[in-house]
């Protein structure tokens, strides 16, 4: 009895506080966006008054993304973000899609991009004022990411403890490059703001892949809701910052953009393989070693960020039944999820040697941003079917339609914009069907003909190894599985006694 107790106290620990929170949506927002899309964004939107404008358009998009997803994790109290809030507003074909493009998309591509450009801007001093090989970039941007893995794996403390610190020299990172900019600016250098917005190179077709590429920037303020369960006081402190949070990226992102553009014209831009690498050679030669490790050390901590939470969702997946069962298990000791944690090792080291950052980054945004436009219609359709559900945090409904429009539009606008790219996007998500006909909704059918077989008496549940305990239902969990199976008994005809 007494191990069996020991068992069922195994589960994720509410370790997560406001200012690890704010921390954990910080350090995953500020990290390699800042410093490598602005090239993307210039040059799909033409010009500098219209990248500007992009980019404070992709931070209004932001904050309406953010908020949606507030309430959204004020009325689903679970953990696994995009995935949980798809599953329980649009049902599980949806959601297994999502989980399908996460995996073998969404999350790999997207780690690459940062494991690249954190290779990149750490190996760029040894190499300036030539660029750094391309294998050498792949080897660094490999050990970075493997050392992540190793602290997830190890300890939530530990991991959430240096996304604190490293959100702090993100903060210094961004501050060393606005500082030289806006003095700059006051002594009256605006040379290169002159014609700023200049109709003939803008093109509208493109104008989906400068969102993209803005977007990216900003990503990561969903990441709360992937650890909603480990989260102090999740009613009060999920509103709380991500509202603080996003404000603070909008304005530094703007400050840093005006900074980039103060120093360096537009061909500067395009050409510059390291934005803030060729800022600082000609604003501020002193700190030629030292901005490229800060932001080196900025990617890491969104690749910290990425990996904390991205375990979560399969995590939460594999409980709710649309994942193998080893990754719903959590370390008895260490109460980390590991399976979860070490899955994605061989997708991202494929992508890292093989992909290059702005192709992996298009192929990545059309999955990305069509599952948070259905995560957002979710909440509409949410409230539709609970109005008496009462939410401790409410959105005026503009917001969330506001957003699911834009995100739905841009995500059908970029397949003229990059065909190829998003074509094969698109591909992967379409892959996940008859998958999900094929395994997940025939196993989803068979349960539910002989439910709760872990329950009957005469069975017993797999014995997990030693090392490692898997995360049990709650009661409200079982009533819902009940529901569910009563509800596709009535769909499918079927008698199912005990229900």
């Amino acid at each position: 009895m007494g191990k069996d107790k020991k068992e069922e106290a195994v589960f994720l620990r509410k370790k997560i506080t406001l200012l690890r929170a704010f921390s954990l949506l910080i350090g995953s927002m500020v990290g390699s966006g800042i410093f490598i899309s602005p090239k993307g964004v210039l040059q799909n939107s033409g010009s500098v008054g219209f990248s500007l404008v992009v980019w404070f358009a992709c931070g209004l998009l932001s904050m309406f993304g953010a908020l949606s997803y507030a309430e959204l994790g004020t009325r689903i109290t679970k953990s696994g973000g995009h995935y949980i809030y798809i599953l329980e507003t649009l049902g599980p074909l949806p959601s297994f899609l999502f989980l399908w493009a996460e995996f073998f998309a969404i999350r790999p591509a997207n780690s690459a991009v940062v494991s690249l450009a954190f290779g990149r801007y750490m190996l760029e001093p040894f190499f300036a004022p030539c660029a750094a090989p391309v294998p050498a970039v792949k080897l660094v941007s490999l050990l970075g990411y493997y050392m992540v893995l190793t602290l997830n794996s190890w300890s939530v403390t530990w991991s959430a403890r240096l996304q604190t610190a490293l959100s702090i020299i993100k903060l210094l990172a961004l501050a060393l490059i606005i500082v030289p900019g806006m003095m700059l600016l006051a002594q009256g250098h605006t040379e290169n703001f002159q014609d700023a917005f200049d109709r003939q190179s803008l093109v509208l077709d493109k104008l989906p892949l400068a969102f993209y590429a803005g977007m990216f920037a900003y990503s990561g303020w969903f990441q709360t809701s992937f650890v909603r369960e480990e989260l102090v006081r999740p009613e009060r402190n999920i509103p709380l910052a991500v509202i603080v949070s996003v404000i603070t990226v909008i304005v530094g992102y703007m400050l840093t953009n005006i900074s980039y553009y103060t120093v360096l014209g537009t061909q500067d831009v395009l050409a510059s393989p390291a934005v803030a690498v060729s800022f600082v050679q000609r604003a501020f030669k002193s700190l030629i070693s030292v901005v490229p490790v800060l932001v080196a050390l900025s990617c890491f901590g969104t690749m910290n960020g990425g990996i904390f939470t991205f375990s979560r969702t399969l995590f939460v997946a594999s409980r709710e039944g649309q994942w193998p069962p080893l990754f719903s298990m959590i370390h008895i000791r260490r109460h980390t999820p590991l399976p979860a944690v070490m899955l994605m090792f061989p997708l991202v080291t494929a992508m890292v040697c093989i992909g290059d950052i702005y192709h992996l980054m298009n192929f990545f945004s059309f999955s990305r941003w069509l599952f948070i436009g259905l995560a957002t219609l979710g909440l509409i359709v949410h409230r539709h079917r609970h109005p008496e559900l009462h939410s401790p945090f409410k959105v005026p409904l503009f917001v969330p339609i506001s957003f699911t429009i834009i995100c739905l539009f841009t995500v059908a606008m970029s397949f003229y914009s990059d065909p190829v790219n998003i074509s094969i996007g698109c591909t992967m998500v379409l892959s996940g069907f008859p998958v999900y006909y094929l395994i997940i909704h025939r196993q989803m059918s068979s349960r539910c003909r002989s439910p709760f077989y872990l329950m009957k008496p005469n069975s017993r549940p797999v014995q997990p190894p030693h090392w490692l305990s898997q995360n049990r239902a709650s009661a409200a969990e079982e009533r819902r599985g009940r529901l569910c199976c009563r509800w596709l008994a009535a769909r499918h005809r079927l008698c199912l006694p005990g229900l």
